[in-house]
């Protein structure tokens, strides 16, 4: 689009945060631009990059008056990005997009489209990993038990109470929100810390008056293949430690609000299929043989198989490897 195109008045703000992604952020743009809903503008973040990522975003909002860019000087954290972007949104509906990510062409579209029928204050997609292949191309791959279970069948106006899987989606990228939503319970992102997503979904779906699910998949959601994703660094303490208490915060989000049948679906799902990994890093699988993280991973395990035993939450029968392998850490 030129400058002297006259853009379509936006219904909806997408929020891109970037750092030190330059390889992936055009391709994220692109994504954008290819949006069925010409309806959208968006804000990018620089996140204090040291790449060429802040001359790819500067590049699409000289040539596209729907990108608008911030720069921070220094760098705030994804967190501190994100909600950078969200005091300067002037639009009924939000949504957020991870720039090494790719939204799918007609996300916007079906998302919008469920969220004005419905009323509802919150509409939840699908998405897929990412991954690199044979030489080095990135091809999307199916989606997973989980994201089914939140987002399958299709489902208008439903509620946490209702949907109580739902709460198992907990990225910020899948999503579209009115924006009043954010404003009138005071949501905003942790900053400081990793995993700043999970307190804030609970919060979200707590709060709202319905929620739409859609199988849809929205989003391509890249694992990088140097490994320098953040969900690919849970081998070091520092991103267990905040990991894990992303986990309790958002179980406590939900016990907060009453939301007992989401609690107990995000406990089993925790233990089903975010534990198995950390326990197998901590068991010295991948090479790990750090004490401190395996007394991290033994505690965490341990207190939350003891809540589920206390709720008569069905496990997975081969969560017993877990509980032998926390009780002697």
């Amino acid at each position: 689009m030129s400058r002297s195109a006259a853009p379509l008045p936006a219904l909806v703000t997408v929020i891109v945060p970037g750092r030190d992604v330059a390889e992936f952020a055009a391709e994220a743009l692109d994504s954008l631009r290819a949006q069925t809903l010409p309806a959208w503008c968006a804000i990018l973040v620089d996140d204090g990059s040291v790449d060429a990522t802040a001359d790819v975003f500067a590049d699409a909002a000289a040539s596209d008056p729907r990108f608008t860019l911030i720069r921070h000087a220094e760098p705030r954290g994804l967190g501190g990005a994100r909600n950078a972007g969200l005091d300067r949104v002037a639009t009924p509906f939000v949504g957020f997009l991870d720039a090494d990510d790719v939204m799918t062409p007609t996300a916007l579209e079906r998302l919008v489209a469920a969220i004005t029928e419905s009323g509802s204050d919150l509409a939840v997609g699908a998405y897929v990993r990412l991954r690199a292949g044979a030489g080095g191309v990135y091809a999307a791959g199916e989606v997973q038990p989980w994201v089914r279970a939140a987002t399958d069948p299709a489902r208008r106006g439903t509620t946490l109470s209702a949907h109580p899987e739902v709460s198992g989606n907990v990225v910020a990228w899948s999503k579209l929100s009115r924006v009043e939503l954010w404003r009138a319970h005071g949501v905003r992102f942790p900053e400081g810390r990793l995993y700043e997503d999970q307190i804030v979904a609970q919060r979200l779906y707590t709060h709202a008056r319905a929620i739409d699910v859609l199988p849809d998949v929205v989003v391509h959601w890249r694992e990088r293949a140097d490994g320098s994703s953040i969900t690919q660094r849970k081998d070091t303490l520092p991103v267990l430690t905040d990991y894990l208490e992303a986990l309790r915060g958002g179980i406590a989000v939900l016990d907060a609000a009453d939301q007992h049948a989401a609690a107990r679906a995000r406990l089993r799902l925790i233990l089903e299929m975010d534990t198995p990994p950390l326990v197998r890093i901590a068991a010295g699988e991948t090479g790990h043989a750090d004490a401190a993280y395996r007394r991290a991973v033994g505690a965490f395990v341990r207190d939350l198989v003891a809540r589920a035993d206390h709720e008569g939450v069905a496990l997975d029968p081969q969560t017993a490897d877990l509980r032998s392998a926390a009780a002697l850490w």
